[in-house]
């Protein structure tokens, strides 16, 4: 059977990585051109002269002496730590296929775990922004899922205590293949919420299959076709083939977050699903996803602490 060229492509290196990036000032130059493409031109003056200071990452224009800084408007703004141990934590997070928790990310960086935990949810926002910005289309696979409660005891299923419900998406190509996915958090499962999710996450004319539930319908207020199949319950419901990347991605997900993380906390589930999505709608090229992250990043405006602790937006 031959080896399946996407799940043992080669990736980039560690020694590739830090031939890249790893010193300040390759990150420094990488992070300025992708701000500036074009050349830094003065915002208040419009000069395209200026010279680096060698104490702070500004740049102070040579006409009317305005500074500007690398990282000010950007993820990376008022951070302490070197733009080297950002892109390693780049390089860690979007190159390991189950996740890398804060704490595991704290000790490979030599940073304090709140350090690491800041960095992660911060890409993860990153991340959410930038899946969210792109709609599914073509052909997509949905169905209700839940994340946490109670493993032992308590309710099962729909409406445990403690469980996060969110959509599963999965869109796939003329020939049935998996191209992206959008795990999305909702409110619940109910016809309001599945047709806000739809309007958003969905282009119309989206074919869209799923199973019975009552509130899926509801795909068609966003302008899409709808076509429901009936399962049933248990093992012969895991058999459909309309279900099967869906299906095989919650499962997927879900081992690779019990197996990685001992605990998530309700409100920063969605940062947690963004990451694994955005790294599945990028597998394809997987040394150029640090790339793609770092220019995100540098395009996703500044996340204080006191914004990243509040819960993370459902739509």
């Amino acid at each position: 059977m031959p080896k399946n060229k996407i799940q043992f492509q080669k990736g980039l290196s560690l020694p590739k990585f830090l031939n890249s990036y790893g010193t300040e000032k390759q990150c420094e130059k990488v992070l300025y051109t992708m701000r500036w493409p074009q050349g830094l031109v003065c915002p208040d003056c419009g000069g395209a002269h200026h010279y680096e200071l060698k104490t702070r990452k500004l740049y102070q224009c040579s006409a009317c002496k305005r500074q500007i800084s690398l990282i000010s408007g950007t993820i990376f703004e008022a951070t302490k730590l070197q733009l080297t141990t950002w892109f390693l934590a780049i390089y860690l997070i979007t190159q390991s296929k189950d996740g890398i928790s804060s704490l595991n990310l704290a000790r490979t960086l030599g940073v304090s775990a709140n350090a690491a935990l800041r960095m992660k949810q911060k890409l993860q926002h990153v991340m959410k922004l930038c899946d969210d910005s792109q709609a599914l289309s073509k052909f997509v696979q949905i169905d209700d899922a839940y994340l946490g409660g109670k493993r032992k005891g308590g309710k099962r299923g729909r409406g445990a205590e403690g469980k996060t419900p969110f959509v599963a998406a999965i869109m796939t190509n003329d020939k049935g293949h998996p191209i992206s996915m959008r795990f999305s958090v909702v409110a619940g499962f109910h016809k309001n919420d599945i047709s806000n999710w739809a309007k958003k996450h969905l282009c119309p004319g989206t074919s869209v299959v799923s199973d019975g539930l009552n509130c899926f319908p509801a795909v068609k207020d966003a302008g899409c076709d709808h076509h429901a199949i009936i399962k049933g319950g248990g093992t012969t419901s895991m058999e459909y083939s309309e279900f099967k990347w869906v299906d095989t991605m919650i499962g997927n997900v879900k081992n690779s977050i019990h197996g990685s993380y001992h605990a998530i906390s309700e409100k920063h589930v969605p940062r947690y699903l963004a990451e694994f999505c955005f790294r599945f709608n990028r597998r394809f090229e997987l040394g150029k996803m640090i790339k793609q992250l770092a220019q995100a990043a540098v395009n996703t405006l500044p996340m204080p602490q006191r914004l990243l602790k509040q819960a993370e937006d459902w739509w």
